[in-house]
């Protein structure tokens, strides 16, 4: 039978007579309250009829008690306990024999355990000890006592030995490791214990303890470990553990090996924890090796002084816009000659790195405007000069290049999990990573590979997080981009992203002006030099009247028309075009109503067929319609009421039409696939007066956002629904 481990105030007992009337509050972690009695007579653990009973006042120390016994002699007291103490004996009463045994397994490992800390504590002979730890661990795996301190205890005691005890040699080491190591199969190490095992780890890597003991340990961290930030050691002790793993024959072949056992032989890993546990292991160690590198460096300015324009550490000046060099000695050679003149550029040296201050009226002028803004300057801004000219030439320690192959190596393999991606690519969306290792040619390099893999899933939960987590930040995609700190080719995998983007749900006015206004000139290049995917784009910049200004819109199309490609697909649009205005000249019905069944390449045929300039409304109720005949919808210029009941339309549709038929008044999406994410698009169309949302999955919070944003909104189906 198992039995709970006393707690402070567990036991509520009385002595001998009353065993309905409890103790209250007498257990602290050292002292057992005991009765005092004024008339006790003890003769052969017996107690005299005359004995007292009562509440115990004094307290008496677990370290004090000799002996625990539960009474057996005939006609005793039922449940009672019998507490040796020096001067005299104490009797226990429970109320039931669960109790009482409860109590004398507890009373016998509190006993226990001072007995080991006291002995422990003052270590004579290592063999002793050694012993004394093995017995130790033999009573905390059978104590009937179910508690996590049964375990943590002996774990506490070892730590504490191994702390003031630092004079050991790496055989005591190893012995205490595997004599304890029944202990961690269910339990985490203490943080002093962690740090011992980190020490062993770096020390002796290729220790058999290293792949038998502390597997599994690191293994029961990964998938039960909630929070590394209120465990940091438990984080670190991993650390260095794979760190090992590295250093053996095969390197990192242990380590893949490790990451698919922690993976599973199954497509779908069991464990949710193990993922965002490597993720922070691995975070953790890259940041490591860049803090290592900058605190290396005793009288250069640091990193952010040389972003914020300082040529030493007690020179503040105006923050001034950084080009970051690649090193060279030509430009040490030329420092002494660039600082002789103002206007030059002034080159700034940190061991291996320089950093050219361009000095210039127009970038004082802009950061005199953020004078007064503690705000660190954006790197990335920095550094987007050129890409020839994007990244710091960083020298990283052996160890710390080690570390950092490591652990990009560890991201890599992760991202080759199907299951996995979607959540890495969501912990990686933020760019978690310090500016440092930003402007590491060599870290952003291995990176590309992870990013790649993202820009390669058809998943929209993946490569939508190459995008910024939020508006006004730099996200994967800013820095993988022609001209970004990490782009380090012609922008293949710049095009591969925008590919996968466009072929989502991203084909919208928004993207497209995002990259008008940011990417144009990368997106020309790539279109000149015959890409596809980039030919595609500046056609429906020019469809979708991205750009304004005549000479860009020229520009553009004497691009398309310089490759086979570019002109194909520039007469496709301008055949388009013909058809849009065809289709949009004044003419037609007012309304129109699909047979049921029809598809969107019947209603492509049905609208290419004439002019529909005049029509208003359209019902395509009951058809087999979905989100790809949107494309048509919105080249309805006089359309106001669309009826969508019972059809495939789906939440990309419904983007699609928020950004084109924002003069539309009535929609029936009754019993269509929508969904918040799609729902939340309507927001936009101010001149919505009747919503049918009737049977689909709309929840209550989306629907009081499209009503505090829909002013007109008049009629409103939600039957059906969360909101109902």
């Amino acid at each position: 039978m198992r039995y709970k481990l006393l707690q402070e105030g567990d036991i509520q007992v009385c002595v001998i007579r009353h065993p309905r009337t409890f103790l209250s509050k007498i257990l602290t972690s050292k002292f057992l309250r005991r009765w005092e009695p004024h008339h006790l007579t003890l003769a052969d653990n017996s107690v005299a009829s005359a004995t007292p009973t009562g509440y115990m006042e004094n307290s008496i120390s677990y370290s004090a008690i000799e002996d625990v016994q539960l009474l057996s002699w005939e006609n005793a007291p039922k449940y009672c306990l019998q507490l040796t103490i020096p001067g005299g004996t104490v009797l226990l009463q429970a109320a039931n024999s669960y109790l009482r045994d409860q109590w004398f397994h507890s009373l016998q490992w509190k006993k226990k355990i001072y007995k080991y800390k006291k002995v422990l504590s003052n270590p004579s002979r290592w063999d002793v000890v050694l012993k004394e730890i093995r017995t130790l661990v033999d009573m905390a795996l059978t104590s009937p006592l179910q508690d996590d301190s049964i375990h943590q205890a002996p774990l506490e005691i070892v730590s504490k030995l191994l702390s003031e005890n630092n004079n050991l040699t790496t055989q005591d080491h190893e012995s205490i490791i595997v004599a304890i190591a029944p202990l961690l199969e269910n339990n985490h190490p203490p943080p002093d214990l962690c740090e011992f095992f980190c020490k062993h780890c770096r020390e002796r890597p290729r220790s058999m303890v290293v792949i038998e003991v502390f597997t599994p340990v690191v293994q029961r961290i990964l998938k039960h470990n909630m929070d590394f930030g209120k465990c940091p050691r438990l984080r670190l002790f991993t650390q260095e553990y794979i760190l090992a793993l590295n250093e053996l024959n095969a390197g990192m072949e242990v380590v893949k090996k490790f990451i698919h056992s922690m993976h599973g032989p199954t497509g779908q890993c069991p464990h949710p924890r193990v993922l965002p546990n490597l993720v922070a292991v691995c975070l953790a160690a890259i940041y490591s090796c860049y803090e290592e590198f900058i605190n290396s460096r005793d009288n250069s300015p640091s990193l952010k002084e040389i972003r914020n324009g300082c040529q030493q550490q007690c020179d503040r000046k105006p923050n001034l816009p950084l080009r970051l060099l690649h090193t060279s000695p030509d430009l040490v050679s030329q420092e002494a000659t660039l600082t002789e003149s103002r206007l030059k550029p002034v080159i700034v040296t940190s061991n291996e790195i320089h950093v050219e201050v361009e000095r210039n009226n127009t970038a004082n002028q802009k950061m005199t405007a953020n004078v007064g803004n503690d705000s660190e300057p954006n790197l990335i801004d920095c550094l987007m000069v050129s890409p020839t000219c994007s990244t710091m030439s960083i020298e990283l320690s052996a160890q710390a290049d080690r570390i950092l192959g490591c652990y990009v190596e560890i991201l890599k393999m992760l991202s080759d999990y199907d299951d996995w991606r979607p959540a890495l690519a969501s912990l990686l969306q933020p760019i978690p990573f310090p500016k440092e290792a930003l402007a590491h040619e060599k870290f952003t390099k291995e990176l590309k590979y992870v990013i790649q893999r993202f820009a390669e899933d058809p998943r929209q939960e993946v490569h939508s997080c190459l995008l910024s987590v939020r508006a006004g930040k730099d996200g994967w995609f800013q820095l993988y981009s022609p001209g970004g700190v990490a782009c380090d080719d012609d922008g293949e995998l710049f095009a591969s992203m925008v590919h996968i983007l466009m072929g989502s749900c991203y084909k919208t006015k928004k993207f497209l002006l995002s990259l008008a206004e940011n990417k144009l000139g990368p997106c020309m290049l790539l279109a000149l030099r015959g890409n596809q995917t980039m030919v595609e784009i500046l056609c429906l910049m020019l469809e979708y009247n991205i750009i304004d200004n005549n000479d860009t819109q020229l520009q553009i199309i004497s691009t398309l028309e310089s490759t086979d490609v570019g002109k194909r697909m520039y007469e496709q649009l301008c055949d388009r075009q013909r058809e849009l205005k065809e289709l949009q000249r004044k003419g037609g019905p007012t309304r129109l109503t699909l047979p049921s069944k029809s598809t969107d390449a019947d209603l492509a045929r049905l609208l290419s067929s004439g002019s529909f300039g005049n029509l208003e409304n359209l019902s395509l109720a009951f058809t087999n319609v979905t989100s790809a005949c949107a494309e048509h919808l919105i080249k309805l210029p006089s359309l106001k009421q669309l009826n969508l009941w019972s059809t495939q339309f789906g939440d990309a549709g419904l983007r699609l039409l928020s950004e084109h038929l924002t003069m539309l008044q009535v929609l029936n999406l009754c019993e269509t696939p929508v969904t918040d994410a799609g729902l939340l698009a309507l927001s936009s169309m101010k001149s919505l007066c009747s919503l049918n949302m009737n049977s689909t999955k709309l929840s209550a919070d989306t629907y009081e956002d499209l009503k505090a944003k829909l002013p007109n909104l008049k009629e409103v189906d939600v039957r059906y629904t969360e909101a109902w």
